[in-house]
């Protein structure tokens, strides 16, 4: 029973951070690659410095700030991503933006994972081949000559939110006030350096912009990002990895529902394909018992 009731709350605590990480990449979309008005470095300080607040009130409500949690190298982590992050948005279309990201995530999880010891089975192999295969066929129609400078960009974002995902492995105490101190730091950076780049003219925004920041940092990133490090303590870097192909799908879904995109016929092969992938490469290893 104390097993099935951890499994179910792990569940639940992936698919809401999934779901936030899909959130966030439509957010993003919205305002850096649609009709909104707003500069990379003016969306990257609203999205930290909104998640930062956000995440502030709440640790302060339960207990106040001090110790502030998180790190240097957590803060230092998520700001890797997130300002090449952004600045690549505008560069790459968006199917070559997200397999350059995903492959840099991917590379980055499982090779620190292979390195660290963990063996995944032939069976994981094959659903994650079978899921990247499937993003593949998602984006393929999007997929074009990456700028080089975008692409390096977008794989620095993919390394550093790989780097940010496996601290969240190894932190401890409350994952809401690590995350906080993670975005609290990240804010005293970032902000600074958007008000700067607001004083010297090289600004841009419009009120939907500054919304759609706004909103990807307090809800999809600030709250995600603290539901996605408490689902990691219990996730092996390999597996956190792997079920973080079904983002895409996610977006795609959000597109059609929010955005009224077109339902194709690819994506609803893509979606089967990473789905099942992503589920043959964490069902939980069978048991042969011996019944002699």
């Amino acid at each position: 029973m104390g097993q099935s009731g951890s499994g179910l709350r792990l569940s639940a605590l992936v698919t809401m951070a999934l779901v936030a990480f899909a959130a966030n990449s439509v957010l993003c979309r919205m305002a850096l690659a649609g009709s909104s008005t707003i500069d990379p470095l003016t969306f990257t300080s609203v999205r930290v410095g909104g998640g930062a607040l956000t995440l502030a009130v709440l640790v302060a409500f339960r207990g106040g700030l001090r110790p502030l949690g998180g790190s240097v190298a957590g803060a230092a982590a998520l700001l890797v991503y997130a300002g090449p992050f952004s600045y690549a948005y505008v560069e790459l279309a968006t199917g070559t933006g997200a397999l350059v990201l995903f492959a840099a995530v991917q590379l980055t999880m499982i090779g620190v994972g292979l390195r660290g010891g963990e063996r995944p089975r032939p069976t994981e192999w094959l659903g994650f081949v079978l899921a990247f295969g499937g993003l593949v066929v998602l984006v393929f129609p999007g997929i074009e000559a990456p700028d080089p400078l975008g692409a390096l960009l977008m794989a620095i974002a993919g390394v550093g939110w790989g780097v940010y995902s496996l601290l969240g492995r190894k932190s401890g105490g409350d994952p809401t006030r690590t995350t906080a101190g993670n975005f609290i730091r990240g804010a005293i950076v970032v902000v600074p350096a958007a008000l700067i780049s607001h004083g010297t003219g090289h600004a841009s925004w419009d009120g939907s912009g500054l919304f759609l920041a706004a909103a990807s940092g307090a809800l999809a990133s600030g709250l995600g990002y603290a539901i996605w490090y408490a689902a990691l303590r219990d996730l092996s870097a390999t597996r956190a990895g792997f079920v973080q192909l079904t983002v895409p799908i996610l977006a795609a879904a959000a597109g059609i529902v929010i955005l009224d995109e077109a339902l194709t016929l690819r994506f609803a092969i893509a979606s089967v394909v990473v789905l099942g992938g992503v589920a043959l490469s964490i069902a939980p290893k069978r048991t042969v018992r011996d019944s002699g």
